[in-house]
């Protein structure tokens, strides 16, 4: 699958009825970090987490069932721009994302705010490379 350089952000979202439409919610962190604005109109592509490409090319639907706990909210590789809010008992800087799940990015200071590369991820926290120092 090809994905634009004009990607401004990538989340996990329902999609629910309200009355003579459907709705996706935007989580809240991606307007607070400046890529989505309020009341702009923005182009949506969505990607069915059912159906996963095999080697060859071909797709095979799998069953969705639900997980027993909720699933972390980043993957390995995933980018994210987040403030530090706290220091771990080790130093490192401590950052929250959707659901108060922790990503710990090593080297990082209270107040920054930093753009991170996810290398590491748990079910209760994650561990983020700075790759870029201020947003």
């Amino acid at each position: 699958m090809e994905i634009s350089e004009k990607l401004l952000c990538l989340f996990s979202a329902d999609v629910s009825a309200e009355e003579d439409r459907y709705v996706i919610e935007v989580p809240r962190q991606e307007v607070e970090t400046g890529d989505i604005d309020p009341g702009e109109v923005y182009r949506v592509a969505l990607i069915s987490r059912e159906d996963e490409a095999t080697a060859d090319g071909e797709t095979t639907s799998q069953p969705q069932t639900a997980p027993s706990e909720p699933q972390p909210p980043v993957d390995v590789g995933e980018t994210r721009y987040v403030e530090i809010e706290d220091i771990g008992k080790q130093g490192d800087g401590i950052a929250r994302v959707e659901r108060g799940y922790v990503i710990i990015v090593p080297g990082a200071d209270v107040g920054e705010r930093v753009k991170v590369e996810v290398t590491e991820v748990k079910s209760n926290f994650a561990v983020g490379e700075i790759i870029e120092e201020t947003f």
